[in-house]
């Protein structure tokens, strides 16, 4: 019997999946960038339903992101175990640098992380036989906020208690000369050592590539079929395949992890949901893996309703840089979230925002607001330049639609008391040559008489393509200045 792989395996902004198989459960975390909680970690029994049981980061000062620029903060983690530990390696980009976090449970606490002295990003563990713990690596320099050269793939043996470096780094293998060689796993199969990695770039060129040594320091050979998946240049609806991270399956088979994209449009050129988990089936033919491409299975549906009434915020909201403890204050009335505006508005980096990830197509978050004392609303956002929103203030409740630079904006009168604030968002689908967007953003309220929609955008302009953004859209609430109360939170998506 083959194990079914549902796709997309998470959806939404979960990008640069890592797996492992502690013996019969399965468990995955994923990057999270500027975002807190960082690092999600999801459980399964079959590898097809998964669910969240904590996070790596749940603590301000594990994670220096703070004031990273848009795109830096939590990369590429590696999720590990051995000898009775869980491990997570992953680079704090433009923050604290390549960090080791622990675990007895993966559900958390973990560790508040251990810098290890390497220069590169997307950082492996594996350990031999004898004990002895190699982390590998993508040579990428950081520098400032800038990224500088790019050296391919390298090795270091480390002691993973203090993240001190044994040696001097190594050149592992460099791919095949596609650009970007990133994201290395490196695992012991049928005597062989095997080194996956990704290459070409996490955009249309994405591609996974092998190579195998007898030896977990080198040298590599590649395979001679390399890159063993990519969707370049292909029309499968699935694009940027890439990042793979291989576990053995119950019905011991094998599957790998990976990131994709759910492209849209006639060109499907835009993808609204950025970088997300896919799955897919692995076979081995003369000691090389053979990777499926990647298939869509029956199309989803899911919601998520908060009635804020507990202590702490439910695990699905994500906040700016800050946790959604630090900015949503559930104590000051029961069955509310009060959000303290700090002059800033979704423009800046340290916004008061706090929301959840979009995970379909067909899709409405709406939230009721008090903005009798402040003023803030409701968006979807993708990063600083790229953002819709609904404002309430000041008598008025105000659609903006920001795009690198560019606002527009449109007006109504606001009704009295709170208001429920809404965006949708409503695939095109007709793929005639005019039909060059992902879909359509609807920005509204509900007024006495009814639905009072403001504007519909474009929303080919919130797309990981446009906003250049490793992220997603999370829509969510936010408040400017003074105090933004809100309740009756509701999410509902679903794929066509």
């Amino acid at each position: 019997m083959t194990t079914d792989l549902r796709n997309p395996t998470v959806a939404g902004f979960h990008p640069d999946p890592s797996v492992v198989r502690v013996g019969d459960d399965y468990w995955l975390a994923c990057s999270t960038f500027e975002y807190l909680p960082g690092i999600p970690v999801l459980h399964s029994r079959d590898l097809t339903t998964w669910t969240r049981v904590g996070h790596v980061v749940t603590r301000s000062d594990q994670l220096a992101v703070a004031h990273v620029p848009t795109g830096g903060g939590a990369w590429a983690p590696t999720l590990r175990h051995h000898d009775g530990l869980f491990w997570v390696a992953v680079t704090d980009a433009l923050g604290r640098g390549t960090l080791l976090f622990t675990a007895q449970d993966p559900a958390g606490p973990w560790s508040d992380g251990t810098v290890v002295e390497v220069d590169g990003i997307d950082p492996d563990l594996a350990w031999d036989e004898d004990g002895t713990c190699y982390l590998t690596y993508s040579a990428l320099r950081l520098t400032g906020d800038r990224v500088g050269a790019h050296d391919g793939i390298e090795q270091v043996r480390i002691d993973p208690t203090t993240g001190r470096a044994l040696e001097t780094p190594r050149s592992l293998w460099s791919g095949t000369g596609l650009m970007f060689p990133e994201a290395p796993h490196l695992y012991r199969h049928d005597g062989w050592w095997y080194l996956v990695i990704a290459e070409g770039g996490t955009e249309r060129g994405h591609s996974v590539s092998v190579a195998r040594s007898t030896r977990p320091d080198g040298p590599f050979e590649g395979a001679p079929t390399n890159p063993v998946l990519s969707a370049r240049s292909t029309s499968r609806p699935v694009q940027n395949t890439g990042h793979g991270d291989l576990v053995q399956t119950p019905d011991g088979g094998w599957a790998m992890v990976l990131l994709g994209m759910r492209t849209r449009g006639a060109t499907r050129g835009f993808s609204p949901m950025g970088r997300e988990t896919f799955s897919t089936h692995v076979t081995w033919q003369d000691g090389w893996p053979v990777v499926d491409p990647v298939e869509l299975t029956a199309p989803g549906a899911g919601s998520f309703r908060d009635d804020l009434d507990g202590p702490v915020p439910d695990g699905e909201w994500i906040g700016l840089r800050r946790t959604p403890a630090e900015l949503m204050d559930l104590a000051a009335r029961p069955g509310h979230a009060v959000l303290r505006g700090e002059g800033t508005d979704l423009d800046d980096p340290r916004a008061v925002f706090v929301g959840i990830r979009q995970a379909h197509h067909r899709s409405r978050f709406a939230a009721r607001v008090d903005a009798t004392a402040g003023l803030g609303g409701v968006a979807v956002r993708y990063d600083e330049l790229h953002h819709y929103d609904v404002e309430l203030g000041r008598g008025t409740v105000v659609a903006r639609g920001r795009v690198a630079g560019i606002a527009q904006t449109w007006s109504a009168p606001a009704p009295g008391g709170p208001v429920t604030l809404w965006v949708e968002t409503e695939p095109v689908t007709d793929v005639g040559f005019a039909s060059m967007t992902s879909d359509v953003v609807r920005l509204g309220f509900d007024g006495p008489d009814g639905r009072v929609e403001l504007a519909a955008l474009d929303g080919r302009y919130l797309t990981a393509e446009t906003a250049a953004s490793f992220t997603g859209r999370v829509v969510g609430v936010y408040a400017v200045d003074g105090e933004v109360v809100v309740d009756a939170v509701t999410y509902d998506g679903r794929d066509d």
